[in-house]
């Protein structure tokens, strides 16, 4: 593995930020940021990453390529749940299985905007459709984590409310706002994109850093009641997505070859949500206890995956495309994501030549 990759990233400033906020709660400090000024921030996360994957949408003609992506996008939230609800069954009671399959087979929108800006560094593009594919294994986790706990809770399956289930799944904020965003990017003109230009590109990594920023001030306040679970849920929050990121590594070159969608295939499935999920278990599910899975997201998963996950998913996709990409391979519309896999030094050098 390139360690001067794993340095550079632990040494982001965005990262750095979320140490911040760790440390800050440790310190028992009193920063904090506005819960209303946290709520626009995320928004306009939202916002931006949709609204610039509807612009590298409409650049793309639909294909048979597209289609399988997106039907592998929607396998990965419903086959994750399945499998982690029988590990956490061996511990856990069926409401926290269920909740934390959920999450876990869900994704973070925020993990994708933070792979998204890791892609920008190494001078890669993101396909729109990625976009569209990450808004869509958002509710068939849900929806598959309530089955579940419906089918093995048997006696009580008239706790969960199934009507609330389909209507959450499709108004859900974050996946209406991204696919309202992404619409939005696809339908506007290259005039009229440049126009914002200014709110959706210039001002994301900072805007990103002040919400990993908040995030770490959350995880810090969470972390201190977590720990009284013992070291079952802290061992599967670690290892369980990394497993997940890797094994889909492999499995996502059956689907395409380009380096950008397998890295975002592998971070989709290795991020756990904490957002959707919570509140979709805190009115279906109340049984269900939020002090456990929501800090196994958003306090050790989260940071996993953005300290270790990300260099480590994007050097097992350059290593494993070494072993099957043909050495010469035929100009494409956008070169600067379909680069055959190398080292990141000399992957800068040739997108150098190539502009």
């Amino acid at each position: 593995m390139n360690f001067n990759l794993l340095a550079e990233n632990l040494t982001n400033p965005a990262l750095l930020f979320f140490v911040l906020g760790v440390l800050a709660t440790y310190l028992k400090s009193d920063l904090e940021i506005p819960p209303n000024s946290s709520k626009f921030i995320s928004l306009y996360l939202l916002i931006s990453i949709g609204f610039k994957g509807g612009q590298e949408l409409s650049h793309e003609t639909f294909s048979t390529n597209i289609l399988w992506s997106m039907i592998f996008g929607i396998f990965i939230s419903i086959f994750i749940p399945f499998y982690t609800f029988f590990i956490l069954r061996r511990k856990l009671n069926v409401f926290d299985s269920g909740a934390i399959a959920a999450a876990y087979g869900s994704v973070s929108a925020v993990t994708f905007v933070t792979a998204t800006a890791y892609l920008e560094s190494e001078q890669l593009l993101l396909h729109g459709y990625m976009v569209a594919i990450m808004a869509l294994m958002e509710s068939p986790a849900i929806i598959i984590g309530l089955i579940l706990i419906t089918f093995f809770n048997k006696g009580r399956k008239n706790e969960i409310d199934k009507k609330f289930i389909f209507k959450h799944a499709m108004t859900n904020g974050s996946v209406l706002l991204i696919l309202g965003s992404l619409l939005i990017g696809f339908l506007a003109n290259a005039k009229q994109a440049e126009g914002i230009k200014p709110f959706t590109n210039d001002l994301f990594k900072g805007f990103l850093s002040i919400f990993l920023l908040d995030m770490g001030i959350s995880s810090g306040r969470k972390l201190k009641s977590f720990f009284e679970f013992g070291w079952f849920p802290v061992l599967f929050a670690v290892f369980i997505p990394l497993i997940n990121g890797c094994i889909f590594v492999i499995l996502s070159s059956f689907v395409t070859s380009e380096i950008s969608d397998r890295f975002i295939f592998s971070v989709l499935a290795a991020s756990a949500s904490y957002i959707a999920v919570p509140a979709a278990m805190k009115v279906t599910v109340p049984k269900a206890n939020p002090g456990l899975f929501l800090p196994m997201a958003l306090a050790i998963t989260f940071p996993v995956n953005i300290t270790i996950g990300l260099p480590l998913y994007f050097f097992l996709v350059q290593q494993f495309l070494k072993k099957t990409v043909p050495a010469r391979t035929p100009p494409l519309a956008h070169p600067r994501s379909h680069i055959p896999a190398r080292p990141c030094e000399t992957l800068r050098r040739t997108l150098q030549t190539l502009r």
